[in-house]
Parts: C-alpha cells; sequence; structure tokens
C-alpha cells in the first residue's frame, strides 16, 4: 500500500505540502468529532446528560438573581426524535449575550472564578445545543423574557462548527406568560432506555436543592411529576470569589501571574495575588526562597585557645594607617563579637565588621572605608575557618548512630573540612562556604563515598540525610535580598525555586466563603421529603483543603420505610448540587463507600467489602471551587487522597447514628419479644396463685412493668379527683409529656396547660421523673367524664399504661 508521505515525492518542498495540509480547528469542530467526551455517547445517555445540562443552567439563573427556582422539564416524542423543554423562572438573559450562551461552546462568565459552580467552562448547554443539531439537523429554539421587559425575545440558532460562533436563523420578539425566565427547546436523536436514570436525576436534583421547585413530564406518563421545595428552604449562601491559594498554583500560572502583577517585590506579589498571605506569611516564603536561590551560610565556631589561628591578630594585621589604638580597639571588638556569638558565617563577620568599624569612626574619628572593612572581613573568615575538621567531627558525631565509630565519623568528618578549602580558583559563594541544601547533599555524598570505599564504613541513606539535616540548621540564613518580581518572571528555574518555597510554607487553609453548603439540617430535609424511611441522619464536615482549593463533604443516610429491602443499598453522588448519574464505578465516593467495613454498622456486606446490601440510601455531596472531576463530562470524582479521607469520614459520621438506631430498634425488639412471653406467662401464673391460694384476682400489670424496668402510668379516680401516677422503674430519669384527653371541662389543674379543641379538653404535663421515683399528676372533674391519656418522652416498649 502506497503511504501518503510516498507520494508527497522527493527532495525539497516536502515540509511546504504537508504544511499546507494542516490547519487549525475550532473547539466546536473537535466536540464534533468526539461528543463522548462531553457525555453524548449514546441516544440514552444524550438525553440525560441534555436535561442535566440545562437543568443546571436554570438552577444558576434563578440562584445568581436571588430567585427561588421554578423549572419545568417535558421529553416529547417527534416523530425520529425526542424533543426536550426545559423552562425556569430566572431573570432572563439579555438579547446581546442569548445566542453566545447557547450557541458558543467555552463562552462563561465563571471559569476564572474562585468560588463554588455548577459549571465553569461554558461548555454544557452549547454542548447539548451542538448534539440536538448534528443528530436532527434541526435549530434549538430559545424564548426569553428578561425581568421587567413587556416582551420576550426568541431565536433560532445553531452553532457554526467552523467557528465556534452562533448561525441565528430567527430573531424575532414574541409574547410570554412568564413575567421572567427562559425557554430552551431542543430535538435530539435519542431514546427512553435511561428512563430510570432520568427519573433519578430530577429527584436526586431535589435532594440536594431543597430550594428548588421541579416539575418533569415525559411520555408515559398520565400526569407531570412534582418535587416541591422544602418548607422554609431559602437560597443557598452568596458565595464570595477568592484568590488562589499558594499550594494550589502550577509553574506556568505563577509565571502568568508574575507577568502580569503590579507589584515590584516578591512580598507585595504574594500579598496581593494570594489568598491567606500577610507580612509573616510573605517573609517565611521569601526565606525559604532564599535558601534555594542563594543558599545558607556554613557557621563556624571561632578557634579555640589551643589552636594557630588568632582572630584578633589577624585583623590588626589587616588594617593598616588607622592608629594604633583605634585598630586595637576594633580588632579587640570584631574579636568579642565573633567569639560571644558562638558561630559565625560569613554573613555575620561582614555584620560584625561593619559594627566595630562603626564604632571605631565614632571613637577616634577615622575613616574606615569599604577596602578596609573588606580585608578585616577576610582575615576574620581566614581564622575562623582555619580549622574546620572539629566542628564537622561533632555535627556527623551528633547525626550518626553510636554504632559508627570514632574513625568512621573522623573520616566523613575530615572529607568534609576538605570540600571546605577555599582554593584560589574558587568563587565567592565557595569561599563563603555558602550552599544550597542540594549542594550539602552533594558534600556528604562524597565524604561518605569515599570514607566506605577507603575505611570500610557504611553510611545509608537516613544517616547521610542526618548529617545534611545537621549541617542545614547550623547553616545561616543569608541577609540578601531577594530578585524582584521581574527577575523571577524572567527566569523559569529562578520561579519554579519561588513556587517550591510557596509550596513549602504552612499557611492557613484557604476561607471558606466561596463554598455554599447544603448543611446537615437541609440535607436531612431533603431525604424526607424524597424517601419514605424510618430513619434519617445527615452529617457536614468542616472545611478541607486539597491542592490549594477548599472542600466540604456533606453525607446523608435514609433507612427503612419503603426503600426496597432486597439487593444494594443506593449510592447517590454529588458534586456542587449536581447529581453524578453515570460512571459510578470510577468515582471516588463509590470506591470510599466499597472499602467501608459496613457490618460494624449493622449493614450486610458479603464478603466483607462492597456495596452494602439493605433498604438504605447513601448520599454523598462534595462541595469545591474545583471539583477534581475524572473527564470533561463531570461523571465522578477522581481518586484524590484528602478527598476519599473526607469523604469517609463524612460517612462514618451518618453511619455512626444509624448504627445506634439499629441497635435502639434491636434492643426493642428483643424487649417487646421479652415482654410478649411475660404477657403469656404471668396471667397464667396468677390464676394458679389465684387457685392456689384462694385469694382475690391479681392485678400483674404493675409487676410486668416492674420487671420489665417500664415507666407505669395508672389512673386514679376519686370524688371528682384524678390521679395519674407516673412510676418510673427504669435506672435513668425520664423526661416525658403527659396529656390527658378529657371529656369534662377540668378544674383545679395545678400548673398544668389545658387546651380545649372540637369539646374535648387536653390537660398536659411535661414532668421530670427521677430514677426509681414516681410523680402524681392531679386535676378535678365535676361530670362523669371518659379519658384517654397519651404518654411522649419514652418508648413503647418502655411504658405500660393502666388508664
Amino acid at each position: 500500500m502506497t503511504s501518503f508521505q510516498s507520494q508527497l515525492g522527493d527532495g525539497e518542498g516536502i515540509a511546504e505540502e504537508l504544511a499546507q495540509s494542516q490547519r487549525a480547528i475550532s473547539i466546536a469542530e473537535f466536540f464534533e468529532k468526539n461528543k463522548h467526551m462531553l457525555g453524548f455517547d449514546s441516544g440514552a445517555r444524550a438525553l440525560v446528560t441534555a436535561v442535566k445540562e440545562a437543568v443546571d443552567n436554570a438552577l444558576d439563573a434563578c440562584e445568581e438573581a436571588g430567585i427561588l427556582p421554578d423549572i419545568y422539564v417535558e421529553i416529547q416524542e417527534a416523530g425520529d426524535y425526542y424533543r426536550l423543554i426545559v423552562e425556569d423562572n430566572g431573570p432572563g438573559i439579555t438579547k446581546e449575550q442569548l445566542p453566545k450562551i447557547f450557541g458558543k461552546l467555552l463562552y462563561g462568565s465563571r471559569f476564572h472564578a474562585r468560588e463554588q459552580n455548577r459549571g465553569q467552562q461554558g461548555i454544557g448547554i452549547s454542548a447539548a445545543v451542538l448534539y440536538s443539531q448534528l443528530t436532527s439537523g434541526k435549530p434549538a429554539k430559545i424564548t426569553s423574557r428578561p425581568k421587567g421587559q413587556a416582551d420576550a425575545q426568541y431565536f433560532e440558532l445553531i452553532i457554526d462548527t467552523d467557528t465556534n460562533e452562533p448561525e441565528i436563523s430567527v430573531d424575532e420578539t414574541t409574547s410570554w406568560e412568564r413575567p421572567h425566565g427562559t425557554r430552551i427547546e431542543l430535538e435530539m436523536e435519542a431514546n427512553m432506555r435511561a428512563r430510570s436514570s432520568l427519573q433519578d436525576y430530577i429527584q436526586d436534583t431535589a435532594v440536594v436543592n431543597p430550594h428548588a421547585r421541579i416539575e418533569f413530564m415525559e411520555p408515559g406518563l398520565d400526569e407531570s411529576l412534582k418535587f416541591e421545595r422544602v418548607e422554609g428552604a431559602s437560597l443557598p449562601a452568596e458565595t464570595e470569589e477568592i484568590r488562589p491559594h499558594p499550594h494550589g498554583v502550577e509553574l506556568g500560572t505563577l509565571l502568568k501571574m508574575l507577568e502580569a502583577t503590579d507589584s515590584y517585590s516578591i512580598s507585595g506579589f504574594m500579598q496581593g495575588e494570594f489568598t491567606r498571605v500577610g507580612q509573616k506569611t510573605a517573609d517565611s516564603v521569601i526565606a525559604n526562597f532564599n535558601d534555594r536561590h542563594f543558599g545558607r551560610g556554613m557557621a563556624w565556631s571561632p578557634p579555640a585557645s589551643h589552636e594557630d589561628a588568632d582572630i584578633e591578630a589577624a585583623v590588626e594585621n589587616a588594617v593598616a594607617n588607622k592608629g594604633a589604638t583605634a585598630t586595637s580597639e576594633f580588632a579587640a571588638a570584631v574579636t568579642d563579637d565573633i567569639e560571644s556569638r558562638g558561630q559565625v558565617a560569613y554573613h555575620d563577620i561582614v555584620e560584625i565588621v561593619d559594627a566595630a568599624a562603626d564604632d571605631a569612626e565614632a571613637d577616634h574619628g577615622t575613616t574606615f572605608g569599604s577596602t578596609v572593612r573588606e580585608n578585616a572581613v577576610e582575615a576574620a573568615w581566614a581564622a575562623v575557618t582555619a580549622e574546620r575538621t572539629s566542628d564537622l567531627y561533632e555535627l556527623v558525631d551528633a547525626a550518626t548512630t553510636v554504632r559508627k565509630d570514632d574513625a568512621a565519623v573522623e573520616g566523613v568528618a575530615s572529607r568534609l573540612a576538605e570540600k571546605f578549602a577555599d582554593p584560589e580558583s574558587a568563587g565567592d559563594d565557595d569561599r563563603r562556604h555558602r550552599l544550597t541544601r542540594d549542594e550539602f547533599r552533594a558534600y556528604v555524598d562524597r565524604a561518605a563515598d569515599m570514607t566506605e570505599e577507603q575505611d570500610d564504613a557504611t553510611f545509608g541513606d537516613t544517616a547521610r540525610e542526618n548529617i545534611v539535616e545537621e549541617l542545614w540548621d547550623v547553616a545561616g540564613r543569608v541577609p540578601d535580598e531577594p530578585p524582584n518580581v521581574s527577575e523571577v518572571a524572567s527566569d523559569r528555574d529562578t520561579a519554579s525555586e519561588l513556587l517550591t518555597a510557596m509550596r513549602e510554607t504552612d499557611i492557613i487553609a484557604p476561607p471558606t466563603d466561596c463554598l455554599a453548603p447544603i448543611t446537615d439540617e437541609l440535607v436531612e430535609s431533603g431525604l424526607r421529603k424524597e424517601y419514605d424511611a424510618d430513619f434519617y441522619a445527615a452529617s457536614t464536615r468542616d472545611a478541607s483543603v486539597h491542592g490549594g482549593d477548599p472542600f466540604i463533604v456533606e453525607a446523608g443516610i435514609a433507612y427503612g420505610g419503603d426503600l426496597p429491602a432486597e439487593g444494594s443499598v443506593e449510592v447517590r453522588r454529588f458534586a456542587n448540587r449536581v447529581p453524578l448519574v453515570y460512571q459510578r464505578g470510577a468515582c471516588a465516593t463509590t470506591d470510599v463507600v466499597k472499602s467501608i467495613n459496613w457490618r460494624n454498622y449493622n449493614l450486610d456486606q458479603p464478603g466483607g467489602s462492597g456495596i452494602p446490601n439493605g433498604p438504605a440510601v447513601i448520599m454523598v455531596h462534595v462541595a469545591s471551587t474545583n471539583v477534581p472531576f475524572t473527564s470533561e463530562s463531570k461523571d465522578a470524582i477522581a481518586n484524590v487522597p484528602e478527598m476519599e479521607d473526607e469523604i469517609e469520614l463524612a460517612i462514618r459520621e451518618a453511619a455512626r447514628e444509624l448504627k445506634s438506631y439499629l441497635n435502639k430498634r434491636r434492643s426493642m425488639q428483643q424487649r417487646r419479644e421479652k415482654q410478649d412471653k411475660l404477657a403469656t406467662i404471668l396471667p397464667e401464673m396468677a390464676e394458679k396463685l389465684t387457685e392456689v391460694t384462694e385469694s382475690d384476682e391479681l392485678h400483674i400489670d404493675d409487676s410486668l412493668a416492674r420487671i420489665m424496668n417500664n415507666v407505669l402510668v395508672e389512673r386514679e379516680v376519686e370524688d371528682g379527683t384524678v390521679r395519674l401516677v407516673v412510676e418510673n422503674n427504669d435506672d435513668t430519669n425520664a423526661e416525658l409529656d403527659v396529656t390527658d384527653i378529657v371529656s369534662a371541662e377540668p378544674g383545679d389543674t395545678n400548673g398544668a396547660q389545658v387546651v380545649e379543641m372540637d369539646g374535648e379538653w387536653f390537660v398536659k404535663w411535661s414532668p421530670t421523673v427521677a430514677a426509681g421515683e414516681q410523680a402524681v399528676l392531679e386535676y378535678s372533674v365535676d361530670d362523669e367524664a371518659e379519658f384517654t391519656v397519651s404518654v411522649d418522652g419514652v418508648e413503647d416498649e418502655k411504658l405500660t399504661v393502666d388508664a
């Protein structure tokens, strides 16, 4: 087979011919050929994705305008296609913006915003328009009425995939009954095989958006499904955009920020462009940056009395023509200051010499110029560094274990000392013993390697790193000013050093006012609204950070009731209030649910791992300024360790409440069974005892209550006085609400709350009855009356009523 290249011919001109066949493509043209990347890979899934994108847009529009969302979704059969209609009561869209929002991919207002959003890229709804036109050939039909305008604007448009621009075929005004809002109508190739996924998406959207009202109609339904908003639910809290966090930027982003900033200094740049960076934090970043950019200066001990080097003499010899007294006092001051510090680096000696020279000038009127000072510094430095091995021996010995013999320690120390020698050809940094941490490591590796080869000793990686740490701690940070912003921006290596310094500096987590979690209260309310269960629990974790982006994880569990008892529990996944419908197996949420030992929480889990079985729904919501999705279709959360840890903790918080509930339910079941057995046995025993003793019939209710440690409520009525005797046989206090419903008006209620309703009187007390104690609740009635008592605050299984 002849290759394409072989047809181009030989010799010159091949590159030009290849270049002629190459061209740029628009983003719309790219996604035209890669629909699956956005979730439009099949007819069934495409319909769910289109609904999702349209509903997300509607919710965002309403919330941004401060309007409680009222959304209508309808799917109609339209010949060979399906027609999707989505309406909202949002603020509407201006005539100028509408074609770009629906007819231009990557057109949006939130891409660079660091705050929680359902969508950011500006791809979603325009991708649905693109899929619609590709499969049906029909334009999107859009009606929008901005708030306060008399008429609505009607457009029909498609996306020009060559230019990624809207191509408008109809642009006219029209009337619309909604006072404000937007309606989009799309026809597309689709099918209803994912009907359950579609309904699950709508229901899940209602769960995590309890402030929204959603109505849904599809073929086959006799009437629309209505998902009402939770009573009293308000809009999500408004979020505030935050600046980038130093731990969340990459090198390319940092370079762009450096080039764009108006700041001159690194300190000003850090404080002006990043969140959570004040002067103190900026200083810490700069200190770490200087360590990497300049290195640290090795510090040495002054010469000991037995050593030949003499700092004072060396300095005196280095100073000429300044007078004997001035020179002597200057040299003595330098020596005293060096010796008082214990260990000094080259830059310390510069500082000491400058201070002593200034004092000498003031005291003696003699000028100590730059040349004199430099000579004095070099002389003092030569005296301090004349003997290095003893200092290095102490450091190496402190860093290594007692198993290293003196000869091995001495070998490493002496070979390190050789590296710190000052050959005449050495540069300023080498001569001043200024090294980066990597250079310290290279010194140590050389000395350790030579010692292993020549002295038959072993210095592993841990020992070497410990020695480096000792040297690094002794070395002093240099006082040099860091490069300015333009210098850093022009050198990629220097910018990389700044990035590393930012990442290794402890910086407080970013603020969380950029997030709007649902809150555990509304998570539970959403579950109660959509699932008829016996038990509900929810938890909202404190904010955490991944890659400089804050996130909050929430979890909820519904159990029992009408939930299906057979099969696996339902796992509902959400990100930024959006249900994640597909790729469940590729999602971090699913992986975490599978990894938890649910048997510890009284749920059945065959094999001890995987999705548990039982009548339950487990939901997890991740709110973040940057959710780490696995793909552009945003169907699954990536396996980020920090996020997985928080998901697990949130689920476990809710699961602990479920465990308590199931334990209590099991305990109550056992109690009922015991009580039922006693209720069968005791009457028989009482009857036999009566026969044997020939005594009156025994009343066993009191006995049953005391055996079971129940709260016993008995009634006594005598001469118009009604007494309810509450006896607590349990070992804990009972906080009760006791209500007696009476058919005649009560009197002398002794502080009880009395409410009349439809000819009946409700007499209510709220006593706290201590363990083993009684409370007598008393009132009077003049006429014959009927009574019904109700007791709250204690489980039915722990209550015996004989009234």
